[in-house]
């Protein structure tokens, strides 16, 4: 993948990736950017996505280079959380699947518990293929190298 990422003119997340908007950045590499979400469903809910173009969840294929990249989002957003919300005793961290996801470009949620308000949790149903998938569901469904385990 040489060159430059490929973004989406119609995409909000590639113009808030490629920091066309004035919405502020919690962390930024080459890879992915983290902000927070603008409808929160915890006290600490922030989105962590790729600066690349990549669809939703069901576009990440079992490639090293995939599973570096979503590895990396949920080290990134593991981070963020214990700095910002040590108090929490309970994160979550896991992607929505098409339909229910509310935008076409991966991302991350990463959610410091507990929910607010409480019924917010309805949106984060692990229901099989539909719902809301953990992220380390998805790092062991994409491992290329089954034999290495992630650290996260």
């Amino acid at each position: 993948m040489a060159g430059a990422p490929v973004l989406q003119s119609d995409c909000i997340f590639c113009k808030i990736a490629s920091k066309s908007t004035s919405t502020t950045l919690l962390y930024s590499d080459e890879k992915i950017v983290a902000f927070q979400d603008i409808n929160p469903a915890a006290d600490r809910h922030y989105l962590v996505i790729p600066v690349e173009h990549i669809p939703t969840v069901r576009d990440i294929q079992k490639t090293s280079e995939d599973y570096t990249l979503v590895n990396h989002m949920l080290e990134v957003g593991q981070m963020l959380l214990r700095r910002d919300a040590p108090q929490s005793l309970q994160y979550r961290f896991g992607f929505h699947q098409p339909p229910f996801n509310s935008v076409n470009h991966l991302h991350l949620h990463c959610l410091a518990l507990p929910y607010t308000p409480r019924w917010k949790h309805l949106k984060f149903l692990s229901l099989g293929s539909l719902g809301f998938l953990e992220a380390s569901k998805l790092l062991e469904k994409i491992n290329p190298s089954p034999h290495i385990v992630s650290k996260v």
